[in-house]
């Protein structure tokens, strides 16, 4: 929590000493809900509690939105907020303890100091970008950014307060009597839909937060929160004032509609040096730096008016630059091409600057997802590569809609989803099954085989749509709640409403099977992997995680343990979990494997901090891949880690593998491969970027295996199949 100003509920006339074991030392201000104390714990660490006014104590409903707060804020506790260190939201007034951290909000750093210099926006908004990203990365929504919501650390800006409604805010109702945000940082869909809110509003924030930061003022300025409503949807921002580098990109996080904002990664890239190499730098703003000796990040001062730019605007590529890819047209022809950019060395990076120069700017990769079938989504599992199969045939194709296509494998077809359209591909030459119209895919969800029928997951939908996976036509139709996530896992859908309970959804038909809250998790987001007939949750509270295995067909809690460490699940191997071990800097520090039966957690520290780790399991072998292009493979058996690759890719994909190779998507539309045992570099295909785009996709799901083939997708808008055996010949 941060020092905030005296803009809520005013003044208590009573100031408790204590929240739990703190004792609360001075008052640094009050909220719509509460008052924000200074206290210190019983080692003398200095914390920020939030103690919810009496009135609203009283409220259920306010108690369980505080209750939903300090969830969220667990969730994303990390580099970038302030890490929650207790809470007790049943007391007779609740309560929330953060870490303190010194600084003023970017609200009182304007009022003192007036408009920030064009530097200094720059680090602000890539610093917010990254925030924004760990925080949509956990399936949580802010919906209240604005200035006095931004820290102003030593390290960069923290986004603190994850309320999810200011009573006190704003005279403004919705049609529940409830607004959700402050007026002026509002997106429109905020005002125009609430119900269907998403990641996009937050982005909206953010621009609105740059132009005061710039300026002093909003981009939509008045008085009364009425007319500021009827500006936010209707008018066009006023960006006066805002330096002339940034204005453009603050533009598009301004824009009307939902999917014409750029995502936080998009935004990072677009802050970067138009010098910047694609393929060589990490997907990081240049002002952070890592301590040889700590491992530590640093930044540079947010109050400093000079020093290096953390990044300027990105031009486009050049007409003549691009590689539009005809339908059908033969990959391996540009492969020696294509082969120098995974280099090594000096001489290796040298040519990757060149032949970046061609493909810079282009969208990423969503490559295929593993399903399969008795799969966690209900799908029939593909053959291992040992099985036999016939002759793998290597296609390309071109696939109705826009945007970068995202698919998933399961009943002997490939279900794909891009803005548009829903459709099914022949996974033996690609051939086009059927299609289905919708608004928009969700990012990083692509349609899967649930219970017999492909689920069309759509972007901010009020509705379920279930597909016949033979025709594309509407088996069944449901409502979806409002701020719901999702997961699908075992033919079953687990729906966790706003409210902490979970509904299991039959994907065959649509009706519910059970509804409950789970033990030990007060709103579980569910991760699940092909074969396992579970569901896992997993909530983090700084120190240590509680993992909660669900049965999906019957809602059961099959076990709980609370382990060590900031966990996330990444795989199972028989009845073996997985994660993935992180710190408060989001830095993944080592691979636990934790066997339920004997309750044994194993930890294998990694070699080397990893930033934005995915992982994929293979046996006793964890593959990660991590942000800057590092590709790790660790044996959870032994302890120890096998070996380690730099593949200068500035992120890859969360990998796939077989027992020969590691499967990774690249941003410009590669497909790589690394030999499992040896660590090193089996073959690639060629790039397939989009014409006429310098930007780059949130996330690039994980490459299908399907006996002998693999499946991935292109920024291009192609679907491909290569051979999964001869990686050398792609």
């Amino acid at each position: 929590m941060a020092p905030q100003g005296s803009t809520g509920a005013g003044a208590e006339a009573e100031r408790p000493e204590y929240a739990g074991h703190y004792r609360l030392e001075s008052r640094l201000g009050s909220g719509g809900m509460g008052v924000v104390h200074l206290a210190r714990s019983t080692s003398g660490l200095k914390l920020a509690v939030k103690i919810v006014h009496t009135d609203f104590a009283r409220d259920p409903e306010f108690r369980g939105r505080f209750r939903q707060e300090v969830a969220a804020a667990r969730r994303v506790s990390g580099a970038f907020t302030a890490p929650v260190v207790d809470a007790d939201p049943e007391a007779d007034r609740p309560w929330m303890a953060t870490l303190f951290i010194p600084g003023p909000t970017l609200a009182e750093h304007v009022k003192r100091n007036g408009s920030m210099p064009a530097a200094q926006l720059r680090r602000l908004m890539a610093g917010l970008a990254e925030a924004l990203r760990d925080i949509h990365r956990v399936g949580v929504v802010h919906r209240d950014l604005k200035p006095s919501n931004v820290l102003l650390a030593d390290d960069g800006p923290k986004v603190i307060d994850f309320g999810i409604s200011r009573p006190k805010d704003s005279e403004l109702r919705t049609e529940t009597g409830k607004l959700i945000g402050t007026p002026p940082f509002m997106a429109p869909e905020q005002f125009r839909r609430p119900r269907e809110v998403g990641p996009a509003a937050d982005i909206f924030a953010l621009g609105s937060v740059l132009v005061h930061a710039a300026t002093g003022r909003g981009p939509f300025d008045s008085d009364s929160p009425y007319v500021v409503a009827y500006q936010v949807v209707h008018d066009e921002p006023d960006l006066t004032d805002v330096p002339a580098q940034l204005a453009p990109l603050v533009l598009r996080c301004l824009a009307k509609e939902p999917e014409d904002r750029p995502t936080p990664d998009e935004l990072m890239r677009e802050l970067r040096s138009v010098a910047a190499s694609y393929d060589t730098q990490a997907f990081i703003p240049t002002q952070r730096t890592t301590d040889a000796d700590t491992g530590a990040v640093a930044a540079a001062d947010p109050d400093a008016g000079t020093g290096p730019d953390a990044g300027a605007g990105q031009g486009p590529v050049a007409d003549d630059a691009e590689l539009p890819l005809e339908a059908g047209e033969s990959g391996p022809a540009r492969q020696p091409a294509a082969r120098t950019v995974f280099g090594r060395g000096r001489h290796g990076r040298a040519v990757l600057a060149a032949v970046s120069v061609v493909v810079a700017g282009v969208a990423g990769l969503v490559a295929v997802q593993a399903v399969g079938g008795e799969s966690a989504d209900g799908a029939a599992a593909p053959a291992s590569p040992k099985a036999s199969a016939p002759a793998v045939s290597a296609w390309q194709v071109a696939t109705p809609g826009t945007g970068t296509p995202q698919c998933s494998y399961g009943g002997r077809q490939l279900v794909c989803g891009r803005r548009g359209a829903v459709f099914a591909l022949d996974p033996a030459d690609g051939s086009l099954l059927w299609k289905h119209p919708v608004a928009a895919t969700e990012r990083g969800n692509p349609p899967v085989l649930s219970g017999g029928l492909v689920q069309a997951l759509t972007e901010g939908a009020p509705r379920l749509e279930a597909l016949d996976p033979a025709t594309g036509e509407v088996r069944w139709k449901r409502d979806r709640p409002a701020d719901s996530g999702m997961r699908a896992a075992a033919g079953m859908l687990l729906i966790t409403g706003a409210d902490g309970r979970v509904t299991g959804l039959d994907g065959a038909t649509g009706e519910p099977k059970w509804q409950h809250r789970i033990a030990a998790q007060d709103r579980p987001y569910f991760t699940s992997f092909t074969g396992d007939r579970l569901a896992y949750a997993a909530t983090a509270d700084g120190t240590r995680t509680q993992v909660t295995a669900v049965d999906p067909v019957t809602g059961e809690v099959r076990w709980n343990a609370r382990l060590a460490g900031n966990l996330k699940p990444v795989g199972v191997t028989g009845e073996t979990v997985t994660f993935l071990e992180s710190d408060l800097t989001s830095a993944t520090r080592a691979v636990v494997r934790y066997d339920p039966a004997t309750r044994e957690a194993r930890r294998t520290a990694l070699p080397l901090a990893l930033y934005g780790a995915e992982a994929a399991v293979r046996g006793a072998v964890v593959y990660v891949m991590a942000t800057g292009g590092t590709l790790e493979a660790v044996d959870t058996r032994s302890g120890k880690p096998l070996w380690q690759l730099e593949t200068s890719l500035s992120r890859g994909s969360t990998p796939a593998a077989d027992d020969r190779y590691v499967y990774v998507s690249a941003p410009d539309g590669r497909l790589l491969a690394v030999d499992a045992r040896k660590g090193t570099f089996a073959g690639q295909t060629r790039p397939r970027p989009t014409p006429h785009s310098d930007r780059v996709v949130a996330s690039l799901p994980t490459p299908a295996l399907a006996g002998h083939t693999v499946y991935g997708t292109a920024p291009d808008g192609t679907v491909f199949a290569v051979d999964a055996r001869h990686p050398a010949s792609w």
